[in-house]
């Protein structure tokens, strides 16, 4: 029977052909779990009695939502975050390595085919790889950390054609926030969106990590593209499972089908307070900007920072701009190339990889009444840690066009 890609990874995986709406059980292979919810997995996973992670090899904890850490409370959270890692020799990553959706696939847990579990709802941004990759909450990881199991139901699966060429001033994020103001926040509930089409095959990995990251902004159980040369090619010397080419079939049958003209689309934000109230910028230009933060694990690669700095090279930042870069590595490629230097000559305040203003537990929490335009992935009241404050969603291009000139407009295009 033809299948989709969603559930052509379950059967792989499971070794038999399995059907949407059934309930499967998969043997995971890799779990994570962050400083905000690892706690509670923690506590949970001694309440149930288990004494042995089952694979530490595949376990992970980062420290990433708060990192450095802002209070005595949440360093007493990270304290017990390490002595766990190091009791159960857990694969860990303290403050300073980056946010856990970077540091997944840059370390060689993610690859085509695999089973990918993570505390945390934006870990569907690694389906990029063509891999099953959901979030579950701290208790449900608890078990998979003493079972290294996990049942699920097996998604219906939303097709999403991307096709034609995107403007220079168009990003994977102007699409991905088309899509959902197209299909709306819970329009795919608990379904695979599986991204295709011309336009996506030409997208960088950056650029299908963005894609992917906000399928849960749709409600979607993840978001999913074919693995290629371009996948290998990123996985290549970071982890020892073969990189398999792993593609839909090209009869199978998708719940729904929503077809994207790339070359008809213009930039767009997600406009507060709610991630699928998404207009063209046009729409809201001359809106006042009093903070810009471009980062997080929506857009805090390097392509996202090279797409910022070009913008903001030999110019003045008018507002707060706030840059943090995904992961440590990342962040030691836009040293070698100068977008460091590009950024604080602009302005900017370049901060430690992680999460930062994107969670509002530290750096750069707006004040009631402020605007804030961020490259993140979510905007409902209090996200940034101000319930007053007003968050748009845009692209790096966009963020940090609205730095330079203190209000969102349309960006030019960019040679």
């Amino acid at each position: 029977m033809p299948q989709t890609l969603a559930e052509k990874i379950l059967s792989m995986k499971i070794k038999r052909d399995v059907s949407p709406g059934e309930i499967v059980v998969v043997e995971v292979d890799a779990a994570m779990a962050h400083d905000g919810t690892a706690p509670l997995m923690i506590q949970s996973f001694k309440a149930m009695g288990m004494t042995k992670v089952w694979d530490p090899s595949r376990a992970v904890f980062v420290i990433d939502h708060i990192a450095p850490s802002s209070n005595e409370g949440t360093s007493a959270l990270h304290k017990m975050m390490r002595e766990f890692a190091l009791q159960h020799g857990l694969n860990f990553f303290d403050v300073g390595e980056g946010i856990c959706h970077q540091l997944l696939p840059e370390k060689g847990f993610v690859y085509p085919g695999g089973v990918v579990l993570g505390a945390d709802s934006h870990t569907c941004t690694h389906g990029a790889f063509a891999a099953f990759s959901t979030g579950i909450g701290s208790t449900e990881m608890a078990a998979v950390f003493g079972s290294g199991k996990l049942w699920l139901r097996v998604p219906e699966s939303l097709k999403v054609t991307v096709t034609g060429a995107l403007k220079s001033y168009v990003t994977a994020k102007d699409v991905v926030l088309h899509v959902i103001g197209e299909v709306g926040a819970d329009g795919a509930t608990y379904m695979a969106v599986e991204y295709s089409g011309d336009t996506v095959k030409e997208m960088s990995i950056d650029s299908r990590m963005t894609l992917c990251n906000m399928a849960v902004e749709m409600g979607a159980k993840t978001g999913l593209i074919a693995s290629d040369e371009k996948t290998r090619l990123f996985l290549e010397g970071r982890c020892q499972a073969p990189c398999k080419t792993i593609e839909p079939d090209s009869s199978a049958y998708y719940t729904d089908e929503l077809i994207v003209e790339a070359d008809k689309l213009e930039p767009m934000v997600s406009c507060p307070h709610e991630v699928d109230n998404v207009k063209a910028v046009a729409e809201v230009e001359g809106t006042p900007v009093d903070q810009v933060f471009i980062g997080s694990c929506t857009n805090g690669r390097l392509e996202d920072l090279r797409m910022a700095a070009q913008m903001l090279k030999g110019k003045k930042v008018k507002c707060r701009t706030i840059v943090m870069p995904a992961s440590r590595e990342v962040y030691l490629k836009a040293l070698r190339e100068g977008l460091i230097e590009i950024f604080l000559e602009a302005g900017c305040a370049v901060g430690v990889p992680g999460c930062g203003p994107c969670v509002g537990g530290h750096h750069g929490v707006p004040a009631p009444g402020e605007v804030v335009v961020a490259t993140t992935n979510r905007n409902f009241k209090g996200r940034m840690g101000c319930a007053e404050a007003f968050i748009y969603l845009a692209s790096p291009i966009v963020a940090a066009h609205a730095a330079i000139q203190g209000k969102i407009v349309h960006p030019k295009e960019v040679s």
